[in-house]
């Protein structure tokens, strides 16, 4: 059941993309059907990306900390499809993942994922951006 709603929220909300198409948070005064989907596919990868960014912050950048991502610290970047209504899909997003606890933000990162039937969800490209400085406890 997991699986039918992964890809019918991920085909919804990038079927209004038929090659390549940029949002940005400012485009967005209200909510629109558009921003809903956004969120909702932002709410179903965000276990992914905080799985992929565990294994990168620690013990790399953090040592005592996990990375958690909040949904709203997400900006769409971009999403592509391999051709009209193909369903093998790429996202790209900036995240600034934070510390869990106070929220405070720990780095910067440029995410790239391929979606495709099955569902499967793969990170093709991760560039770490920036490393903020986490305060001492």
């Amino acid at each position: 059941m997991k699986r039918i709603l992964l890809v019918f929220i991920l085909s919804l909300a990038l079927v209004t993309s038929f090659q390549t198409r940029t949002v940005s948070l400012s485009e967005h005064a209200q909510d629109s059907s558009e921003l809903r989907l956004q969120d909702m596919l932002m709410l179903m990868l965000t276990p992914y990306i905080e799985k992929d960014l565990r294994s990168y912050y620690n013990p790399n950048i953090l040592k005592d900390v996990s990375p958690f991502v909040t949904p709203w610290k997400i900006e769409l970047i971009e999403t592509k499809r391999n051709h009209f209504r193909g369903f093998n899909m790429q996202i790209t997003f900036e995240i600034e993942p934070t510390d869990g606890g106070h929220h405070i933000p720990v780095g910067k990162d440029r995410m790239t994922y391929e979606i495709s039937a099955g569902p499967e969800v793969k990170l093709i490209n991760h560039t770490h951006l920036k490393t903020y400085k986490y305060p001492p406890e």
